[in-house]
């Protein structure tokens, strides 16, 4: 569980607060009992209240944007997905202390896949691959834009500032050099579609090895869809990578991409929660393992 402060100005969440904040904004639900979720991400704190309910909470002012936007553009998009989605049942407000509003959705069953250890990598490479192509397809009028689906050279500096706190952790050198053939990739010239934004092994439930639903929209909007191969190297293994390229329908620049991003992705996340995520570090060491040991 990360329950380790990872930003200075993250609020202090616990299950006594969550009961209060209930009760008052959903009183039908008060007496339902309220456990903290292990979880390894770093926006949300996660409850599940009963046996059939999950409470969601901003962690940090930067998560705060997120409650409205899965409120809105859930509804619209999950029906299009070929795998579950969260239900929003409620909005919550603030009060007892906590300054933002937060959410209650229905509890999905499944569980979180591990980089190294997935199950059935044929079959989850195959979900995922069908789960792009049907967010890729839904229509984009009046969507967001996705933060991510933008260009890999505007995290230029922030990737090169993380390689420099990485000096004696991981060969700079050899991931300089793959971030740098990243940038020379052609940029996304196509029509905007829709981006999950976020596809990480926390954001994947399986079960039997078999995607069952993906997680946190937060991100979720239109831009490069390229940031969502992401997938294929934060959790897919190698044996089944081109398969999930081929079913994606990914060309060489695009794939490019995808590596660029998985590679900044980690490599941003590492130093940053080396000692207070070990869970996001441990995945972000897996994805530096793999690009490197793909190029050889």
């Amino acid at each position: 569980m990360c329950a380790l402060r990872m930003r200075p100005d993250e609020r202090d969440i616990d299950a006594p607060l969550v009961r209060r904040l209930i009760a008052g904004r959903f009183p039908q639900w008060a007496g339902l009992p309220v456990e903290r979720l292990r979880s390894s991400g770093t926006e949300n704190a996660m409850f599940r209240l009963g046996t059939e309910l999950v409470v969601r909470l901003p962690r940090h002012p930067g998560a705060v944007d997120s409650v409205a936007h899965e409120q809105r553009w859930l509804p619209r998009l999950a029906p299009g997905l070929p795998f579950a989605s969260p239900e929003p049942l409620g909005q919550g407000r603030a009060g007892h202390g906590f300054p933002w509003p937060w959410s209650v959705y229905r509890w999905l069953e499944g569980a979180n896949p591990v980089a190294g250890a997935v199950e059935d990598p044929g079959a989850l490479a195959s979900g995922l691959a069908a789960y792009l192509t049907a967010l890729r397809a839904l229509g984009t009028a009046d969507a967001p834009a996705c933060h991510r689906g933008v260009p890999l050279a505007t995290r230029d500096a922030a990737t090169r500032e993380a390689i420099a706190q990485l000096a004696g952790r991981t060969d700079t050198e050899a991931v300089t050099a793959l971030w740098e053939e990243a940038l020379a990739a052609p940029e996304y010239t196509g029509a905007p579609v829709w981006a999950h934004g976020d596809l990480s092994p926390g954001n994947v439930l399986t079960a039997h090895g078999r995607l069952t639903a993906v997680i946190d929209f937060g991100s979720v909007g239109v831009g490069d869809p390229a940031v969502d191969l992401i997938v294929a190297w934060n959790l897919l293994p190698a044996e089944v990578r081109g398969d999930f390229r081929e079913a994606v329908g990914a060309d060489e620049a695009e794939w490019a991409r995808g590596r660029g991003w998985a590679l900044s992705i980690a490599l941003i996340q590492l130093p940053y929660y080396w000692d207070t995520n070990p869970d996001l570090a441990a995945n972000a060491r897996h994805v530096i393992g793999e690009l490197l040991a793909e190029r050889g």
